[in-house]
């Protein structure tokens, strides 16, 4: 039995290699080594920022975003969504400060701070928002000289981001020459303190693994997905899918929203950035922990068999190697060693590009059997969390699903 389940996972890793969509080589990217072709006109762009109690990090994420090097116009709604620390009012002094240092033929630059309306029966918090800020584009066109034009594209970004200087620049222009009409960045999370270093990387590894990127970008493969830090969507589309209405339920939104888009025959592609970062520290165990319970157990649809399922998946995954590499030995069983060892190499070979997009040394990938582990403890206290009544919270509120 210990030599069927070992050469079993050895086979998985070899499949998850060769066969699941090259998720792990981390190559689908956007930045000055994957640059587009510059547009020669650049068109009006819509932002909309949902932001919740986002004081300590609105200034520097609404920055990126007013000084831009985008050559088009830009108009920016941010959605104060019943902030208690004055994320509005900051918001506002910077869009003032920046209007008025702005050079006289400088592409205009719009900013609209929106106090958001009390949460509506049946919303997500974020997704509540964003149809706020989206109704308030297309209510109000923007204006260049004498040309008025509705946003061709509306771009979804979360309060915590800050975006590289052409960012902004570089999503339009892959969007326009590749006909896209949803292009999203999985941002660069935040990689300093000690847990971070530990467990970061490990998510978005799995997240890659869930939803390989190169299938998403591939417009005959189903496989849909987004990363909702940053998506870039074209409006006609938007409206097509009946706008952000289609996944108003959705805790995990931004996937939902890739996979309404690419089912109404649209084309995504999703990639990698480390110029466009994620401001969110998780200083500690616990605040990680709390991310991930937040969702993971959404993830499975709520259901305890898949639970199940997900729990002696990555036990058979990640935890079979090491665990035959021991009992092998022990056994002097050197076939079982054998190929539990191999198994164990390669998981550290697929670990090992995303170790190095986050700046970590590749033999780190020799951990990722205990990082698997405390990532499936975090999917059970989700579930448990759910049961309590207490999953999806998130700033005071709780969206789990009964």
């Amino acid at each position: 039995m210990l030599l069927i389940l070992t050469g079993l996972s050895l086979a998985i890793w070899l499949f998850l290699l060769l066969v699941w969509g090259n998720f792990w080589r981390c190559d689908q990217r956007l930045d000055e080594a994957t640059e587009p072709q510059r547009l020669e006109r650049y068109p009006a762009i819509g932002i909309v920022i949902p932001a919740r109690d986002e004081a300590n990090v609105i200034e520097q994420s609404l920055g990126s975003l007013l000084e831009q090097s985008y050559p088009g116009p830009l108009e920016i709604v941010l959605v104060d969504d019943q902030s208690s620390d004055g994320t509005g009012a900051i918001a506002q002094r910077l869009g003032e400060t920046v209007t008025q240092q702005a050079e006289p033929d400088a592409p205009s630059r719009k900013l609209a701070v929106l106090s958001g309306e009390p949460l509506a029966e049946g919303w997500t918090g974020k997704l509540w928002a964003l149809k706020q800020g989206i109704a308030l584009l297309q209510k109000q066109p923007l204006q260049q000289a004498d040309v008025t034009a509705t946003p061709k594209y509306i771009l979804l970004t979360d309060a915590d981001i800050a975006h590289g200087p052409r960012s902004l620049e570089r999503l339009v222009a892959k969007a326009e020459t590749d006909q896209l009409d949803l292009t999203s960045l999985m941002v660069q999370l935040r990689c300093e303190s000690d847990w971070e270093r530990r467990l970061i990387p490990a998510f978005i590894f799995f997240f890659q693994k869930l939803y390989p990127f190169p299938w998403v970008n591939q417009p005959r493969n189903p496989m849909a997905a987004a990363a909702g830090g940053c998506i870039l969507i074209r409006s006609a589309r938007l409206t097509a899918i009946g706008g952000i209405d289609c996944v108003r339920d959705a805790l995990i939104d931004d996937c939902s929203l890739g996979a309404a888009v690419k089912r109404d025959g649209g084309k995504l592609w999703l990639g990698l950035s480390q110029e466009t970062i994620s401001l969110r520290p998780y200083p500690n165990l616990e605040t990680i922990w709390n991310m991930v319970a937040r969702t993971a157990y959404t993830q499975l649809y709520y259901s305890p068999l898949l639970l199940v399922g997900t729990i002696f998946g990555m036990g058979l995954v990640y935890l079979m190697a090491p665990v035959a590499l021991v009992v092998g030995l022990i056994l002097d069983n050197w076939l079982v060693a054998g190929l539990a060892g191999l198994t164990w190499l390669l998981m550290a070979i697929a670990y090992a590009p995303t170790l190095k997009l986050y700046g970590q040394p590749v033999w780190k990938g020799l951990g990722l059997p205990a990082i698997a582990m405390l990532y499936s403890l975090m999917t059970l206290d989700s579930a448990r969390r759910h049961l309590q009544g207490k999953g999806g919270q998130w700033k005071g509120r709780s969206y789990a699903k009964g």
